[in-house]
C-alpha cells in the first residue's frame, strides 16, 4: 500500500512539474508555426 501511495504522489509531482516547465519553456506550437500576417484569437 505504501509503495502505491508513493507512486501516485510521484506521478502527480511529475505531471505538475512537466506542465509547469513546458508552459514556461517558450513559444507554443501555434505561435511558433504562424507568421506575422496570421491573427491568433
Amino acid at each position: 500500500m505504501r509503495a502505491m501511495l508513493i507512486a501516485f504522489l510521484a506521478t502527480t509531482a511529475i505531471a505538475v512539474g512537466a506542465d509547469y516547465l513546458l508552459d514556461r519553456a517558450g513559444y507554443s506550437t501555434i505561435e511558433y508555426t504562424s507568421g506575422a500576417a496570421v491573427r491568433i484569437d
